[in-house]
């Protein structure tokens, strides 16, 4: 299994994932669209062309959050986690355009033990996306819920 045990993740440790990935128009346009999503932001080149100062369509936010979210799942999470319990941060400090390259690092912030389960316990994670500039598209501060390393194991 892949993913990590709530006793291996210590404060302060720091992950380069290995994935990356370019965004497409394509990528914008279906997440848009089947998310129901209107805002000529992302899916009216013309409308943007002419009354945002990007002149160009953004990324919808949520397809990128998702893609960071989706990048550190094999390093960290697969198969050891129960599921999210909440963020607490999701920013988005510099647009992201049809094009551009992602790629996912995140940083523990911490963890303690669950005071309602003994198998898991509850790791903080910040997860940060950036682009081919290394500039910060993305921060998401969240709490998962993650197993033990079961005693067999």
């Amino acid at each position: 299994m892949p993913g990590m045990w709530f006793e291996e993740f210590e404060e302060g440790q720091e992950f380069k994932h290995p994935w990356s990935r370019t965004v497409t128009e394509m990528d914008n346009v279906l997440f848009t669209s089947i998310t129901m999503n209107p805002a000529p932001l992302h899916l009216d080149a013309e409308y943007m062309k002419h009354n945002h100062p990007t002149g160009q369509r953004l990324m919808n936010s949520l397809y990128t959050a998702g893609l960071i979210g989706g990048m550190i799942v094999y390093d960290l999470t697969m198969g050891t986690t129960l599921g999210n319990l909440g963020y607490t941060k999701f920013d988005f400090p510099k647009p992201v355009f049809h094009g551009d390259t992602l790629r996912a690092e995140t940083t523990i912030l911490g963890k303690r033990e669950s005071k309602s389960r003994t198998d898991s316990g509850i790791v903080t994670f910040e997860h940060r996306g950036y682009n081919q500039r290394d500039e910060v598209v993305h921060i998401a501060h969240r709490a998962g819920l993650m197993l033990k390393r079961p005693v067999d194991a």
